[in-house]
């Protein structure tokens, strides 16, 4: 049974450097339109896979609060009128400083919105101009201020380290200022540069100033010591959270379980088949129109797909791969299949397995892709 369901808003009213998700810059474009197309999806979506189960929404971008109060409202009514919530037990939506107004704010929680992720990536100026954000710091304190005061208690906020020109001071001061705030979750990634974004052509060209891997991975380090000693627990490579706050809707990816995606560009996960949906917005909303559901490519997860995604994915988890879980699942021994593979990075310091579990060591987390590219393409289950 599918039980979450993350909703896809392309739109943002400024480009940050680093991303490469399905965006759009705001002006000029069909929102009305989409928004209806989504509504649309939803219900296509429904008749031919129902749920009466859904527990997570999550609602990412883009930037979701980039839309303007009509059209928030709008968004909610369509979210309200397609999917069930008689069982929902967290509703997250993303936000960038900035641009939470109470008024939006009120919206949301009267939506039934519970839990908000703010983009807050630094608390630097020089360094949130430098990646290309349009908040300053006081845009911070300002929402974070808005949120608690609207009534929201589940708050995340997002960091990156290993920024260009980050120095260690630079990192240390952001942790200090984002602990000073007493959220109940935090996220924190190192960049990656990926294709097709401003900070890829730079680096091409040899005109990104990186701090180096060792630097990287010192930061991570200080990361996972300064979350723990202020009492946050690592329930994944890149997220920390006080007791009962951790991402439900997040943890339905890395249980490697079914859910769906819906917007242009969303990836989906339905009994079995892992869907991406179609990416630019007019095609998308004429196909839409059409009477068809959206989808670019549409594959079916073999077993040992499966298996091999299991792994990896929940490899991300503290707790790692539950080796009952899997046996359950799939009616294998992870123990055997993965032999070579789990015998190798366990030689290597980088995965402890006991009699119920398979998860990563400290020198694991630093190393976490290397990890989980082991087990990709290697089962012949």
């Amino acid at each position: 049974m599918i039980k979450a369901a993350y909703i896809h808003i392309p739109f943002c009213e400024h480009i940050c450097y680093y991303c490469d998700f399905n965006k759009f810059y705001l002006e000029g474009q069909p929102v009305e339109e989409y928004l209806d197309s989504l509504g649309k999806e939803m219900q296509l979506t429904f008749m031919q896979v129902p749920t009466n189960e859904l527990k997570t929404i999550f609602i990412g971008g883009g930037t979701p609060t980039a839309l303007n109060v009509k059209q928030l409202e709008k968004l909610c009514e369509k979210i309200h009128q397609f999917l069930p919530q008689d069982k929902l037990i967290e509703f997250t939506f993303e936000a960038n400083p900035g641009d939470l107004t109470k008024e939006k704010l009120h919206i949301l929680k009267a939506a039934g919105v519970n839990r908000i992720s703010l983009g807050v990536q630094s608390f630097s100026e020089e360094l949130l101009k430098r990646i290309g954000r349009a908040h300053n710091v006081e845009d911070v304190y300002t929402s974070i201020q808005n949120i608690k005061e609207t009534g929201f208690q589940n708050i995340s906020i997002d960091l990156i380290f290993s920024l260009p020109g980050q120095t260690m001071t630079d990192f240390k001061d952001t942790l200090i200022k984002a602990f000073a705030l007493e959220l109940p979750h935090y996220s924190g990634y190192s960049l990656i540069i990926e294709p097709k974004t401003v900070f890829y052509n730079l680096f091409k060209k040899g005109k990104l100033p990186s701090p180096g891997e060792d630097v990287e991975a010192e930061m991570y380090e200080i990361l996972m010591g300064e979350m723990e000693k202020h009492g946050y627990k690592q329930y994944e490579i890149s997220n920390f959270a006080k007791p009962g706050y951790e991402s439900l809707h997040n943890l339905t990816y890395w249980n490697n379980d079914f859910y769906y995606g819906f917007g242009a560009g969303a990836h989906s996960y339905i009994n079995g088949n892992r869907r991406s949906n179609i990416g630019p917005l007019k095609k998308y909303i004429q196909t839409i129109e059409d009477g068809s559901l959206p989808i670019l490519e549409e594959h079916k997860v073999t077993l040992v797909e499966q298996m091999e995604e299991e792994m990896f994915l929940g490899l991300r988890k503290t707790e790692g791969v539950s080796i009952q879980q899997f046996l359950r699942k799939f009616e294998r021994d992870p123990l055997k299949i993965f032999k070579n593979e789990l015998e190798d990075l366990t030689r290597k310091n980088m995965l402890t397995i006991n009699e119920k579990k398979i998860f990563l060591t400290k020198k694991g987390k630093l190393l976490g892709n290397e990890v989980f590219q082991s087990f990709l393409g290697v089962c012949n289950d």
